[in-house]
């Protein structure tokens, strides 16, 4: 801790902070799904899901998630394309892998008991130091930090911290702060009432200062520093990747589709037949008929440009055109794809973007 975050942490009002903090998120915290009791699996999935991820957009996701998998024997135990399926649509999609990886690893070493300790909880995959402390805080009452962007903006205004919040050593910083604070007899609802706080009050612009149950103990509103607080370091602008997609229909009218590989980007999710295009090697039409026509060891009549689309990532644009063909002569061989209707796409895992394709498909009549 710098020398100058201990002083101020030593001259500041903690026992008023961690009491105005608390008793305000007990009484004005939202009605959420995942606050209806303190079950570890239950903390674990609903934190898992919020990170990069809207509240509202969450909860219709995590109420069905509830109910298809409720206990980590269930997630544990069910096929991974069942899982990528109620993910659908959440994003992240790694999220739901390393989840149930980490759930089957409680479910064989800890006999279905998430565990209580720092050092085993933060073990499992995918689960960081913030979701540790979420889940040892919330469910277990161990007085844990758990500090996501939301808290390192609080704390910034709160305790004037200057360190940039994009650079992420400086969560140590947020870390060793939260220590010195939290409260010990409520952790829960301390460390959600900083996230709490957060998202509702002390929002990155225009924060309700007014209404903050704060208000007295915070020194940038004191001092007049709300709008300069936090620092944090400008994004660099997302890549943009240009990709074709091929959507072949057979004889029988089904469209072939083709599994991701295992890892990287939207692994083992399904999609229409895609490849990028790479402008300075191959034209367009060369580029489908490498990937249509020898990859998958079918005959293709000449495909049609139908439509383009785009769909963004947090640090990347995919910009697509889609071209539509029907099949002279197919192979028997091919492995890692294969032939479905419209109706059949619907129930496989697809991204969100390969949706808007059958989608827009389906709505043409193809």
């Amino acid at each position: 801790m710098n020398s100058d975050l201990q002083h101020t942490l030593e001259v500041f009002p903690k026992n008023d902070f961690k009491n105005n903090l608390v008793n305000w998120f007990l009484a004005e915290q939202r009605n959420l799904p995942w606050r209806l009791n303190k079950d570890p699996y239950r903390v674990w999935v609903s934190e898992i899901m919020l990170q990069q991820t809207r509240v509202e957009t969450v909860i219709p996701f995590y109420n069905k998630f509830m109910q298809l998998f409720p206990t980590v024997a269930d997630l544990a135990n069910a096929k991974e394309e069942k899982v990528l399926k109620a993910w659908e649509g959440l994003g992240y999609y790694s999220r739901a892998r390393n989840l149930q990886s980490a759930v089957r690893e409680v479910h064989e070493v800890y006999n279905g008991q998430v565990p209580n300790t720092p050092e085993n909880i933060s073990k499992l995959k995918g689960v960081g130091p913030y979701t540790a402390g979420a889940i040892l805080s919330i469910a277990y009452g161990i007085p844990e930090p758990a500090v996501d962007g939301n808290v390192m903006r609080v704390l910034s205004r709160i305790l004037t911290i200057r360190e940039d919040i994009g650079v992420p050593k400086n969560r140590k910083i947020f870390e060793q702060a939260v220590r010195a604070l939290i409260s010990h007899e409520d952790p829960s609802a301390f460390n959600q009432g900083m996230m709490e706080l957060g998202a509702l009050i002390c929002t990155p612009t225009n924060p309700a200062c007014l209404l903050c149950p704060v208000r007295e103990q915070c020194m940038a509103f004191e001092n007049g520093l709300v709008n300069e607080l936090p620092i944090k370091s400008k994004k660099k602008a997302p890549k943009q990747v240009e990709l074709v997609v091929g959507v072949i229909k057979n004889k029988e009218g089904k469209f072939l589709i083709q599994q991701r590989p295992q890892t990287g980007l939207l692994a083992n999710m399904w999609e229409f037949p895609t490849a990028e295009l790479k402008s300075n090697l191959l034209s367009k039409g060369d580029t489908l008929g490498f990937f249509l026509n020898e990859e998958y060891k079918i005959e293709v009549e000449e495909l049609a440009y139908h439509f383009s689309i785009e769909h963004v990532f947090t640090h990347l644009v995919w910009k697509i055109d889609v071209y539509v063909g029907n099949t002279i002569k197919e192979s028997n061989s091919l492995t890692t794809h294969k032939w479905v209707s419209l109706e059949e796409c619907k129930d496989l895992p697809f991204p969100v973007v390969h949706q808007k394709i059958y989608q827009q498909i389906e709505k043409s009549q193809l």
